[in-house]
């Protein structure tokens, strides 16, 4: 059984995985009171599926990039569980939980997550072999240079506010909406990536496991 944690903005999220079902899922909007809300949030998703954390195999946690305060607390959780209850860790990069939930399309992806101060963490995938890839480097920009950017047809994801999903929306040529819902962050994909990872034995050191920060 795998538990999933996604602090990295504030919007936060936590899964519980079998490897057949998700058991729980829990995400809320969060005011930078992520230290103090998630231990308990993780002890109430495991007390609703009857679990304890001795029945943990492994811990998957989101990266970044995103807030240095929430994915500090996420990470450091998560190293602490892992340490305690000598089970695996592995660290997904924030944008690819945003992407592997889109629908796959011959038109290229851009990932989206609050970066502070009214600024976007851009993420760019393509379908490659059947599955969304990265294909640049996270870069940190304004929404206008976004859009600016976007000069073919693109689906674009994430964390947008009503006035940026009316500013993009303007862009209806170059421009494909992701739905609200599919614009949120589910720690369920948080959870299956690190399944993934975990299956072919590619988990991470606990103590170098480090969040990714894009200035």
């Amino acid at each position: 059984m795998l538990l999933a944690i996604d602090t990295s903005t504030r919007f936060v999220g936590i899964a519980l995985f079998d490897g057949a079902q998700i058991l729980s899922e829990n995400v809320w909007f969060s005011s930078n009171h992520h230290t103090v809300e998630l231990a308990p949030a993780v002890a109430q998703t495991l007390m609703r599926a009857r679990k304890t954390v001795k029945e943990l195999q492994a811990i998957s946690v989101a990266i970044g990039p995103g807030s240095f305060t929430g994915l500090r607390a996420g990470i450091a959780l998560a190293k602490g569980i892992s340490l305690a209850a000598h089970i695996p860790l592995v660290g997904i990069p924030t944008l690819d939980v945003l992407a592997v939930a889109q629908s796959l399309l011959p038109q290229p992806l851009v990932a989206i997550a609050r970066a502070g101060r009214g600024r976007l963490a851009v993420g760019r995938y393509k379908v490659i072999d059947n599955e969304w890839r990265s294909t640049k480097e996270v870069e940190i920009i304004s929404l206008q240079d976004l859009s600016q950017q976007l000069t073919e047809p693109t689906l674009v994801c994430g964390e947008l506010t009503g006035e940026e999903r009316r500013l993009l929306g303007r862009k209806r040529v170059n421009v494909i909406l992701a739905s609200p819902a599919q614009c949120l962050r589910r720690p369920s994909f948080l959870a299956e990536l690190g399944w993934r990872r975990m299956q072919v034995g590619q988990v991470d050191d606990s103590a170098r496991l480090a969040p990714i920060y894009v200035q």
